[in-house]
């Protein structure tokens, strides 16, 4: 709560409340593993289903065959748009795990209205652009390697839509599993945040491992990951709607896929490369600091999003009438 001695980060929790106790009675342990289990299942349907596809297209139009064929599909534009559109099986799984198991709409994963707060949406895609930006200014400071990437502009241009609504599936998709479903399920069981907020945050940044990458460079990114996952649980928490956190996510990836890449694996679409983390010759002090450099940026964007004066401050969903704290 603000103590009324000046402008600060506060938090008040009334939202999130409202939201920790919306599920229904079918809500159990129990029933969130095996809605677990069924988003992951369909997860690995869609995906290999997408992959099979997408690899038989590219291989269809080869001329020749490639000694490291699905290293080469999975980093070609065929691969990049199949990967991204495979995250539809977390929404399908989800849907079926609401709907059948747990007896709700899927819509009640995004806030206790119901809804996307599409403002929140916006403020958190700015936030996260703005920090964004910054980031990679420090990161050039650091590696002053950055190229032009192998995509024409008109291509460029051609591509962005479909980029950015494949985007907005895979990271809505993750935000409304890790954040919503998961979030909201053990939040409704527990009272500790050590629960509710640190195992989908533990698990949703371990899936970042790289086995491309180097030691250091991996607990550097999962640090990363970790202080942005962090971000988002805040904003989810402050608000009690996923409105801010899938508005961020979306500025975080787009960022990645159409701006500058610091993976070779999914560079195919952006206007700049920099020197890739799975590539050789990083210390351990760039990793040291490639993660103060994230856990910065973080920071930066939870004071956007959360100080009393900011612009970009977040609204938490309240009750018609009600006033945040």
């Amino acid at each position: 709560m603000d103590s009324g001695e000046g402008p600060s980060v506060t938090i008040d929790d009334t939202a999130f409340e409202r939201y920790r106790h919306s599920p229904n009675v079918r809500t159990t342990l129990l029933r969130l593993f095996l809605g677990t289990l069924v988003v992951v299942l369909l997860w690995a349907v869609t995906t290999a289903a997408v992959l099979f596809g997408g690899t038989y297209a590219y291989f269809a139009w080869q001329t020749a065959a490639s000694p490291s064929g699905m290293q080469d599909f999975l980093a070609s534009p065929i691969g990049i748009l199949s990967a991204l559109a495979s995250f539809a099986g977390i929404w399908i799984g989800l849907w079926i795990a609401m709907r059948w198991v747990h007896g709700e709409p899927l819509s009640a994963l995004l806030g206790v209205s119901r809804r996307v707060s599409w403002p929140d949406f916006l403020k958190g895609l700015v936030a996260v652009l703005i920090t964004s930006a910054l980031s990679e200014i420090l990161l050039y400071l650091l590696q002053p390697e950055i190229a032009r990437g192998t995509i024409s502009l008109s291509s460029w241009l051609l591509f962005v839509i479909p980029i950015v609504a494949l985007t907005l599936l895979q990271t809505s998709s993750e935000e409304v599993l890790f954040r919503g479903y998961l979030l909201r399920g053990l939040a409704n069981r527990f009272r500790s945040p050590l629960i509710w907020a640190m195992l989908p945050g533990l698990l949703f940044t371990s899936l970042h491992w790289s086995s491309a990458s180097s030691l250091a460079i991996n607990a550097c990114v999962l640090v990363s990951i970790a202080a942005f996952a962090l971000l988002l649980t805040l904003v989810v928490y402050a608000t009690g709607n996923l409105g801010a956190a899938l508005g961020a996510h979306l500025g975080n990836n787009l960022t990645g896929f159409l701006l500058i890449s610091h993976q070779e694996s999914y560079n195919s679409f952006a206007l700049f490369t920099a020197r890739p983390l799975e590539g050789p010759g990083w210390m351990t002090s760039d990793a040291i600091l490639i993660a103060l450099i994230g856990i910065a940026c973080s920071l930066l964007t939870i004071v956007l999003l959360l100080h009393s004066r900011s612009p970009l401050k977040v609204t938490a969903e309240l009750p018609s009438g009600a006033k945040a704290g």
